[in-house]
């Protein structure tokens, strides 16, 4: 079985300006929520059972799915006794979302590993930071991680070269993972994992950094793959990356949103 886990705890402190007042995922972006243009890009494809790791101003998250249907849909309410009667067709976002505190403190790997108890042995892990959008066809990077029979899969994006650089070979294993280098190009992690439920076993309690020792650890062994995306990809860490965001699904076609 697969299910989606996004990790939304972080503080967001270099987009501050927003996240003094509510966790960088609830940022919106052309009036909705970052977090929610992810879980669509999920759900395009299928992938509607949701696990959101929170963290940073979690109540703020859960706040708003706990109110989503009264966002979305007008209503008339009794105020005597509280009964709400909808008077427009119900959403479209037919989801299962699980909202689950994992620690204020805790590191992306951390966070990760509180949600074990939600998996079973043999099932799919689909993963991504709660700030990035992409038109990542999602039904194939499961398809390509199925067909190599490695443990894990990672995005592979070619933006700038101030994340995490991904060395691979020519059949895609990724020989060396390197987060945030301070020189280099090429290809970087682009969130969108997908693990096999044995990735429990590489985190390590709170302070576990996703991005170190595990995915380090897999590549060193060689379990970890590269899944190339050449399109769209964009992650929100600043309030200029925000305000182009912004300036994007403002308008017809919305290129996280153009899937190949």
């Amino acid at each position: 079985m697969e299910k989606v886990v996004i990790l939304a705890g972080g503080f967001g402190s270099r987009l501050s300006e927003e996240t003094v007042l509510r966790p960088k995922p609830m940022v919106e972006i052309g009036g909705v929520p970052i977090l929610v243009h992810i879980m669509r890009i999920y759900s395009f494809y299928g992938f509607k059972d949701f696990h959101i790791a929170l963290g940073y101003k979690g109540d703020f998250v859960k706040d708003y799915f706990s109110n989503y249907n009264n966002r979305l849909r007008d209503f008339k309410v009794n105020l005597e006794t509280g009964e709400l009667t909808y008077l427009s067709s119900s959403n479209t976002d037919n989801w299962n979302v699980t909202l689950v505190d994992t620690g204020s403190e805790s590191m992306t790997g951390g966070r990760l590993g509180r949600l074990k108890g939600f998996f079973e042995k043999g099932d799919k892990v689909l993963c991504t930071y709660g700030d990035g959008v992409a038109n990542v066809n999602i039904r194939s990077l499961l398809d390509y991680h199925n067909s190599h029979g490695k443990m894990a899969t990672v995005t592979a994006v070619r933006p700038s070269a101030r994340f995490g650089n991904l060395v691979m070979d020519e059949n895609s294993e990724i020989k060396e993972f390197v987060e945030k280098p301070q020189v280099g190009e090429g290809w970087i992690n682009g969130g969108f994992f997908v693990f096999n439920s044995e990735i429990f076993d590489y985190l390590d309690g709170d302070t576990c950094i996703l991005e170190r020792d595990p995915l380090e650890r897999l590549a060193k062994e060689g379990q970890l793959m590269a899944y190339r995306h050449d399109g769209f990809w964009q992650c929100m860490d600043t309030v200029r990356d925000r305000d182009y965001l912004n300036s994007l699904a403002l308008g017809s076609d919305i290129p996280w949103m153009n899937f190949k």
